[in-house]
């Protein structure tokens, strides 16, 4: 089991990472009693290695880390990327670029909206996923070795996914189809929660613009104070 929990640790594993063409990225967080997601874990992939860097770990800097998924020369492979690219942007004020989200690509070759990691994993790298790990409580310290397997097979699937998709996507000549998904994915924009929209998730009883003003007037400062102290809405 390869577990990061020291700065010295991250950074040596980044540089040997940034001389990749490409990574995988995962992360594991919880959110059930705050706002902003807690990060837990990150796991990544390179094609020599794996490992996976304990975001809580007493005194560890992530910095190494948001540095390298800056980094335009090395393409940052996700699946279902909106959550995690989330995280970053809140904790490093950056989007990871280039991204290539193996959920979208998957779509654009066939397998239709929102294909699940678990079938790509079954029909691209036939293997199965051990479901044992899947409601765990990434939070809690030790982490044992059956949870570090687990998250690393995040990362470690996907390589071969990835693999197999690009090439699918360069055969029907489809690759630029994910241009347009992939501008939305890193462009901040995207991740900035603005509490004058906070309405626009409710069912409204009535259009009438005084009820409808009252209505965003309360949304917006709910999810400001919701923001403000970290709290679930």
């Amino acid at each position: 089991m390869s577990i990061i929990t020291e700065t010295t640790a991250l950074a040596a594993f980044c540089e040997r990472a940034a001389n990749f063409p490409f990574l995988t990225v995962d992360t594991e967080f919880i959110r059930e009693k705050t706002y902003w997601p807690v990060l837990c874990l990150v796991q990544v992939g390179t094609p020599d290695e794996a490992v996976a860097i304990d975001a809580l770990a007493d005194g560890i800097d992530l910095t190494p880390l948001f540095d390298l998924l800056a980094d335009e020369t090395v393409l940052k492979v996700f699946h279902a990327a909106r959550q995690d690219v989330e995280i970053f942007v809140n904790l490093a004020g950056k989007v990871p670029t280039p991204i290539f989200d193996t959920q979208i690509a998957a779509m654009v070759c066939g397998y239709g909206d929102s294909v699940g990691y678990e079938r790509l994993v079954r029909d691209i790298a036939k293997k199965s996923i051990d479901k044992t790990m899947r409601f765990t409580d990434w939070s809690r310290r030790p982490l044992g070795d059956k949870q570090i397997e687990y998250a690393l097979g995040d990362v470690t699937h996907l390589r071969k996914i990835y693999s197999k998709l690009a090439e699918r996507l360069e055969a029907k000549d489809r690759t630029s189809w994910l241009d347009d998904e992939m501008a939305i994915l890193t462009d901040t924009a995207t991740y900035l929660v603005d509490p004058k929209n906070a309405w626009k998730r409710l069912k409204t009883r009535s259009r009438k613009p005084k009820y409808l003003a009252a209505v965003q007037a309360l949304a917006a400062w709910r999810e400001k104070t919701a923001q403000d102290n970290n709290v679930p809405r």
